[in-house]
């Protein structure tokens, strides 16, 4: 059967969330200069945006998939491939139901980090037995397994864990929802969770799509089977050095050029503030370089 693997990024936010500041068009833009097949909006509460964003995506070659990032009672959770507003500060499991009922995929973001609004470890929602759920990882390949045991326990349960988020600075948190993932046979998911443009794509998911020639034959429903599926690899790094060249200094051209295409008002100002940014992160960069590459192993293991 042919197969085929596709990069997303699938926590991204636009000038939609209160906390983003780029448009979409300037997102997808970049994304598909970088290489990726999809980046999906998932802004704080609002779908708008990312429902056209997903609307547009094929004019840059992308696969369009809407999100969101919705805030629940026990904290964040990303709703992929809805294409409404779930409803909020609902209990975890009850959107999790919801997401599903309405044709998403259910991913916890920066599991365990409540500084950030993740989710504690006692709130995901999982099987009842233990010795259930050790049953389903034993037999599965590593994809699946904990959301076959939650069918048969009742439980509305998450499709994937994010694993990897690039904005965990230190790493303790990854490592610890790698073990959570682990433990109960989840998916695991990478993400950027980008607010600006320069960082979309820092870390994303490699899916492996069955019986697709091309990325240009996959569609939404592809991925989102394959998450469900656990056909998911993690990619991505936390510090911005290697990177630094590449995707700063090259996201400030586009922003340039985009603001200067449309025109924007504020075409000086963002392209100031653009290039502001990456002498500041250039700057942290090589100033953090040598403690960071002494934690090189502890970030990897």
């Amino acid at each position: 059967m042919s197969r085929v693997t596709v990069s997303i990024d699938p926590h991204v936010h636009s000038d939609d969330s209160y906390d983003g500041h780029e448009p979409v068009e300037l997102i997808l833009e970049h994304a598909a200069e970088i290489g990726l097949d999809a980046v999906v909006i998932t802004d704080h509460d609002v779908i708008g945006e990312s429902k056209r964003a997903a609307a547009i995506a094929a004019e840059y070659g992308l696969i369009g998939i809407p999100g969101v990032e919705v805030s629940t009672a026990h904290g964040h959770l990303l709703a992929i491939g809805v294409e409404r507003m779930p409803p909020r500060r609902r209990p975890y499991d009850e959107t999790v139901a919801w997401i599903h009922e309405h044709g998403g995929v259910a991913i916890v973001p920066h599991p365990f980090q409540r500084s950030r609004h993740g989710v504690r470890e006692r709130n995901i929602p999982v099987p009842d037995s233990a010795d259930r759920v050790g049953e389903a990882t034993a037999e599965s390949d590593g994809g699946g397994a904990a959301a076959e045991a939650a069918e048969a326990a009742g439980v509305p349960e998450v499709d994937a864990i994010e694993v990897f988020n690039a904005w965990l600075f230190t790493g303790y948190r990854n490592r610890r929802a790698r073990r959570f993932a682990a433990k109960y046979g989840y998916p695991g998911i990478a993400a950027s969770d980008a607010h600006h443009l320069e960082y979309v794509g820092r870390a994303f998911t490699e899916v492996e799509i069955e019986g697709r020639e091309s990325s240009g034959a996959v569609t939404a429903d592809d991925v989102l089977d394959a998450i469900r599926n656990g056909t998911t690899r993690v990619d991505g790094r936390r510090a911005p050095i290697r990177m630094a060249a590449k995707h700063y200094v090259g996201a400030a051209g586009r922003k340039s050029g985009y603001y200067a295409r449309t025109g924007a008002a504020r075409s000086t100002t963002a392209a100031r503030r653009a290039v502001a940014e990456v002498v500041s992160t250039l700057r942290v960069a090589v100033s953090q370089g040598a403690h960071r590459a002494a934690r090189v192993l502890s970030w990897v293991t």
